[in-house]
């Protein structure tokens, strides 16, 4: 319910700044709108669960690292498959981050 409110409530303000010329502009305006606000709420939730893997990584626990990055390399690939974010975006920061957590277990 909040979400919702909280979506009409930025269509709204967001809206207001754009006047479409026709039907078509405008539904094609409320599609973008809807598509920007579920890509802004995925890219947080993934800049959200990276910074956990790379603070787990760090950790001193290597079951709950090896959790981290299996949920953090599920949402990137997710997000890849939505085009949210690039596929060799991901690739590279799977990379990056398995690279990460290879150095802390070996030492």
């Amino acid at each position: 319910m909040v979400v919702s409110l909280n979506r009409k409530l930025l269509f709204r303000k967001y809206l207001s700044q754009k006047m479409p010329n026709s039907k078509s502009a405008s539904k094609s305006l409320r599609q973008s709108d809807a598509r920007r606000l579920r890509n802004r709420s995925t890219r947080s939730e993934l800049r959200r669960t990276i910074k956990n893997a790379r603070l787990t990584v760090e950790g001193d626990d290597p079951q709950a690292t090896i959790k981290a990055l299996q949920v953090a390399s599920k949402k990137i690939d997710q997000a890849a498959a939505k085009g949210i974010i690039h596929k060799k975006a991901a690739a590279r920061t799977k990379s990056r981050l398995a690279k990460s957590a290879n150095k802390t277990t070996a030492e």
